[in-house]
């Protein structure tokens, strides 16, 4: 299936149910259909052939969502461009990805205009809310077009270029195709609850993993809600007066969730699945979640090169068989998903038995075609016939994943390994602790110390040393942090993730607080 399939099958459930729908305005199936016609046909007479890449910069919203349809009707290729990137950034994306169409909203203007001089090849630019200074309004650009069925055959299977996010560097351009989408999707209905017309809450940006969980749900006829902006309070009115049955947050925003005053008073009873995932969850936060939101949390672990379904934890999986939580595997990252061989391997590219601890690795037709114009890192990221991800963890006796740490981060102290998502969970523990990152940070003693910095909860106060002492009682002398920082925010990326690069480096730059 390509992207227009998941579309198409909604129409054949129901071309009049509402599709996308923001406040008390929805396009139904219907419309965006015969919307990604004519924006396929503008595609072509704009000079877009099959295999070009088209870019939409846009906020959560539904008209940009719906050219993606109208792009691959077109046989082109999607490029998501992330709005909070810097002009630079997404200046050089666009340049690499060799993108000759941008779809852009009004209000991103000033950063078309500054970065589209510099590309020529960007020959084609549409506003979505009427003429700018630099591109044609799309009811212009679309005028005169038909709306009549066309079809057009691309040239390979690849649907999309994401870009990795460039936390380690340059980003890298992830080809993922429509396999790979096709596979997502299935997992995602195979592994989680849906019932008929599901209504799914999109209030994560669609150019993220957002926008990709739109896919199965669409195969089900159900309606996709679209909040503009970040809101919590607007999130939780969604949910109530839109009934809605699937949603994802990152566990960032699910901890301002819990914290959220109207919590309490929401009627949550029509959600069914609650996704997590794109980073760590605290288990004393995910606890406290299954009891206030109700038994429908359900893990998700993926990344762009391959996209959110390795492994996946149902909210049945959050519970023994007598119905108690079970609190002893919130830590993982739910079984490998039905569709993926999920490994351990040690460096040298032997598998690990269950219990030891090695890179994550996998196979499954769930992994990207490769980085684009980058064979040398493809070749890298596949070598010894998996695809490496770049995690530490190690599989059960039962089959359950857990994720320890990125490779990268690993500390070395005193000759022992310490993964900084385990202190971090300790850390969570903590009633006080409202968010935390572990770092190693270079050490004459001990070649690198643990180092933890801690984000408190709003009006709490706790010292150095009751910290250390805390994560001392859980997890031991080890791996116990030697210095604790406390910050009033952490820096995150784009995508809500802690930078521990960037938290390094400050530290570095400055003397320890204790």
């Amino acid at each position: 299936m390509g992207l227009i399939e998941y579309l198409d099958k909604g129409v054949s459930l129901g071309g009049d149910a509402p599709c996308l729908t923001v406040g008390e305005s929805s396009l139904s199936y219907c419309d965006v259909q015969v919307h990604s016609f004519k924006v396929a046909r503008a595609l072509h007479r704009s000079g877009v052939r099959p295999g070009d890449k088209v870019a939409i910069l846009s906020a959560n919203d539904p008209a940009a969502f719906s050219c993606v349809f109208g792009i691959s009707r077109a046989g082109a290729v999607w490029c998501p461009i992330n709005p909070r990137n810097e002009a630079a950034e997404n200046r050089d994306l666009l340049e690499f990805f060799d993108c000759t169409c941008l779809i852009y909203q009004a209000k991103f203007s000033p950063l078309v205009e500054k970065i589209a001089p510099g590309l020529p090849q960007l020959a084609t630019l549409v506003c979505l809310d009427g003429p700018s200074s630099v591109g044609v309004g799309i009811d212009e650009w679309l005028a005169g077009i038909s709306g009549d069925p066309i079809a057009v055959e691309p040239i390979d299977d690849v649907a999309m270029i994401v870009g990795t996010g460039g936390t380690t560097g340059r980003p890298k351009g992830v080809m993922l195709t429509g396999r790979n989408l096709e596979i997502m999707s299935a997992v995602t209905l195979m592994a989680y609850p849906f019932a008929p017309r599901p209504t799914y809450l999109a209030l994560a940006p669609l150019t993220h993993a957002a926008g990709v969980l739109c896919f199965p749900v669409m195969a089900m006829g159900g309606e996709i809600v679209i909040l503009p902006t970040p809101d919590l309070t607007d999130f939780l009115t969604a949910i109530e007066r839109k009934h809605v049955t699937h949603t994802f947050l990152p566990p960032t925003l699910i901890y301002m969730l819990l914290a959220h005053h109207d919590l309490p008073t929401t009627d949550l009873s029509s959600l069914q699945c609650f996704w997590y995932g794109a980073a760590p969850m605290s288990v004393t936060r995910l606890e406290e979640a299954i009891a206030r939101i109700g038994p429908v949390m359900a893990q998700l672990f993926g990344q762009t090169e391959a996209p959110m379904m390795i492994s996946t934890m149902a909210p049945a999986d959050h519970f023994d068989p007598d119905g108690t939580v079970a609190s002893h595997r919130l830590s993982s990252a739910g079984r490998p998903a039905p569709l993926v061989i999920v490994a351990i391997m040690d460096e040298g590219g032997a598998l690990l038995p269950p219990g030891e601890r090695g890179e994550i690795v996998i196979r499954s037709s769930l992994v990207m075609a490769g980085y684009y114009k980058d064979p040398d890192a493809t070749a890298e990221v596949g070598r010894f016939g998996w695809h490496h991800t770049g995690d530490i963890g190690y599989l059960d006796a039962d089959n359950f994943l857990y994720v320890v740490d990125r490779a990268k981060d690993m500390i070395i102290t005193g000759g022992f390994n310490v993964y900084s998502a385990e202190v971090e969970q300790a850390l969570m523990q903590h009633p006080a602790v409202a968010d935390c990152a572990v770092i190693g940070l270079p050490d004459d003693k001990w070649g690198e110390r643990v180092t933890a910095v801690v984000q408190l909860q709003p009006g709490q106060q706790v010292s150095a040393e009751e910290i250390k002492m805390f994560v001392k009682s859980r997890v031991g002398s080890v791996k116990a942090p030697k210095q604790v920082e406390f910050w009033s925010d952490l820096p995150r990326s784009k995508v809500g993730k802690v930078l521990k690069k960037d938290i390094k480096a400050q530290i570095v730059e400055s003397p320890p607080s204790d």
